[in-house]
């Protein structure tokens, strides 16, 4: 008869060995390093094969970003051949319910979607400025609403505009929003439009109204159905309907060209 009674041995685990708590930042220290070292792999991946992408930024949050920081050159695109896609398949033509600046007939159309909340947008105002006195009677200019929604007097300031543009003062009234943003708001809408002389009955029925803000909303959703995703987003187009894609507040030299490579 066996004098020994039979134990039962267990192979204790590290966690029976440690205190929970002193378990517990050893487990936490563990996934912190496993997670470090998989993102340190994948980023010495990306590097070695040359693949590794930046966003594109065109938001308040990157303002004081060089203008290379945040847009593609369009003057590598031009070099390039300036790679197009014709307006058939997603810009939406312009037409009479589009407000043109500079002549009509002009053989290369801007179109621009844009935000007067947006600082890109204030930026690249001038510049486009600029290319319509460079390029008098060659360039026309369509500004249409593109209102992000982090921007909270975007779409009101684009109802404003279409309704200072139906008494025929739409760039004017347009101008003077990019030069005051911070000042945007119901009250200075009102004001503006009383400094242009602006019948204020008809420009507050019309502000009031929902067809001025309907225009507004089928702008965006017609640039976001053509590819615009920030503000401005623009395409330069040529007498056959191939448009370039410009993205971000390109400075002048870049637009210029742009436009050089389709005239």
């Amino acid at each position: 008869m066996d004098k020994h009674p039979h134990t039962t041995h267990h192979t204790k685990s590290l966690f029976d060995i440690i205190p929970a708590k002193q378990a517990f930042w050893l487990g936490f220290g563990t996934a912190i390093l496993s997670i470090g070292t998989l993102g340190f792999i994948l980023l010495g991946s990306c590097v070695l094969q040359g693949d590794c992408a930046a966003s594109v930024v065109f938001e308040d949050d990157a303002e004081d970003a060089d203008d290379d920081d945040y847009a593609p050159s369009a003057a590598d695109l031009a070099a390039a051949g300036a790679p197009t896609v014709p307006t058939a398949q997603g810009v939406p033509a312009v037409d009479d319910g589009d407000y043109i600046r500079g002549d009509v007939d002009a053989p290369i159309t801007i179109i621009e979607y844009s935000d007067f909340e947006c600082p890109y947008c204030e930026r690249f105002h001038p510049t486009m400025e600029q290319v319509m006195e460079e390029y008098d009677g060659q360039v026309r200019w369509v500004l249409r609403n593109f209102p992000l929604s982090f921007h909270p007097n975007a779409e009101d300031a684009g109802v404003a505009a279409e309704c200072a543009g139906q008494q025929g003062k739409f760039w004017e009234y347009g101008d003077e929003l990019f030069a005051n943003r911070a000042s945007l708001g119901e009250d200075y809408y009102v004001e503006l439009a009383g400094d242009f002389d602006l019948n204020i009955s008809e420009f507050t029925t019309c502000y009031e109204g929902d067809e001025a803000r309907s225009k507004v909303r089928a702008q965006a959703t017609g640039g976001a159905a053509a590819g615009v995703t920030g503000t401005p987003g623009s395409f330069i187009i040529d007498e056959d309907g191939n448009a370039t894609p410009i993205k971000g507040a390109l400075p002048y030299s870049s637009v210029a060209a742009a436009i050089d490579a389709m005239l």
